[in-house]
């Protein structure tokens, strides 16, 4: 069973020649992994915007660090807080709020009005004490929540948790 280490960017993956080094660093060090599974957002907060969709930031990834079979670029769309969507019942609740849930496919909430905006804003207008934060809210969210439902409604997530149990040896969820 491989090890998984974790290396967060503050929210945003390095890009260009820098993923490129970072991965290499990674596969190469002294510790080297077996592989290196990439995660980041469609939208980053940079203006004008990195990626256009998820496909193109896959694509820009690939090109950054090369073809390996070894590097596995992943993306949430829009943000990670889509995968957060199909537990709206749980926001709320963590919220004191009853807004509606936005409408759609969790990955396909409008990129203008991201996912994170949306969450954010039911905190802010429902009971609790403080805004969303995303180390703190996001945990609660899924505490007692059964991933494979996210899973189920989200291709980009099953494709990132398909990753990882492919590389871990494991059996893919169809």
């Amino acid at each position: 069973m491989p090890r998984l280490d974790v290396n967060p960017y503050d929210g945003r993956i390095p890009t260009g020649e820098k993923l490129s080094r970072v991965v290499q660093n990674l596969l190469v060090g002294k510790y080297p992994s077996d592989h290196i599974i990439a995660l980041t957002d469609v939208y980053t907060g940079s203006q004008p915007p990195e990626f256009l969709d998820a496909t193109d930031a896959k694509n820009k990834m690939r090109q950054w660090v090369g073809e390996g079979p070894r590097f596995h670029p992943h993306v949430a769309h829009h943000d990670f807080e889509a995968w957060l969507l199909p537990y709206w019942t749980s926001i709320q609740r963590l919220a004191g709020h009853n807004k509606k849930a936005p409408t759609g496919k969790p990955e396909a909430v409008n990129h203008g009005n991201p996912p994170a905006y949306r969450i954010k804003e039911i905190f802010e207008i429902g009971t609790c004490r403080d805004s969303y934060i995303k180390p703190r809210d996001a945990g609660r969210i899924l505490s007692n929540n059964d991933l494979s439902v996210a899973v189920s409604e989200c291709p980009e997530l099953k494709s990132f948790v398909n990753t990882i149990i492919s590389v871990c040896g494991g059996e893919i969820i169809p």
